[in-house]
């Protein structure tokens, strides 16, 4: 009976003593500190200025150039091509009526609008202006109907220069590439290797922008690079 008492009484004692009050204050006054310090570098200004192709090394070639530009302004509108009134509000804010004539752009100054469908294209901005673009066509537009979506984060652009530029290309898109079927001022959907895209033709030079979704963007870019060391 003696013992039985005895090792009753010594057990739970000392747990509860030592779980109780020593624990639960410190972990509580540790934490209110920690939360705010991790928000701010969670959600800052880090996630914008990061691209999906930092740090990953180009082709090395010459004839085969590709540079990142990923922080071009994206924005998504849609419109009735045969209401003047849309084509003069776009005009207004962008500088350039959206083109009419399948796969082609229309530029102003900085600012480019690629077709993507009989009512929908992609207004292209420098860096940073995506924001007063989406407030100017907003605003020009208002009481029409219409859609105006800043996507800038969905893509990053990837562009690609030099004489055999062409050529790596071709590899895996099905689109003619050839001058007799696209040429400068021309834009189309197409894949490489399987990846949606939307490619531009700049020049006779010639180059490409290449608009694909971040989430593919490294595999694009790696397969791009392995496509350009037949002409190293």
């Amino acid at each position: 009976m003696v013992e039985k008492k005895k090792t009753g009484k010594a057990a739970p004692k000392p747990k509860k003593a030592k779980a109780g009050p020593a624990a639960k204050p410190e972990t509580a006054a540790a934490a209110p500190p920690v939360a705010p310090a991790a928000k701010p570098t969670a959600a800052a200004p880090g996630v914008a200025a990061a691209s999906p192709l930092d740090g990953r090394p180009g082709t090395g070639i010459d004839t085969a150039v590709m540079v990142e530009h990923p922080h071009a302004g994206k924005i998504n509108l849609r419109g009735d091509p045969a209401d003047q009134a849309f084509l003069d509000a776009v005009r207004d804010a962008a500088g350039a009526a959206p083109p009419t004539d399948a796969n082609t752009v229309a530029t102003a100054g900085r600012n480019e609008i690629l077709w993507l469908g009989p009512d929908e294209w992609l207004v292209v901005t420098p860096e940073g202006e995506q924001g007063a673009m989406e407030t100017a066509l907003g605003a020009a537009l208002a009481g029409q109907h219409v859609s105006v979506v800043d996507t800038t984060d969905a893509r990053t652009t990837i562009r690609m220069h030099g004489a055999h530029a062409r050529d790596v290309l071709v590899k895996g898109c099905p689109l003619d590439l050839h001058p007799r079927a696209f040429g400068p001022g021309q834009c189309a959907q197409t894949i490489i290797a399987k990846a949606d895209v939307l490619i531009h033709q700049r020049d006779d030079a010639p180059t490409y922008d290449i608009y694909v979704l971040c989430s593919f963007a490294r595999y694009l870019w790696d397969w791009l690079v392995d496509a350009a060391r037949e002409f190293s």
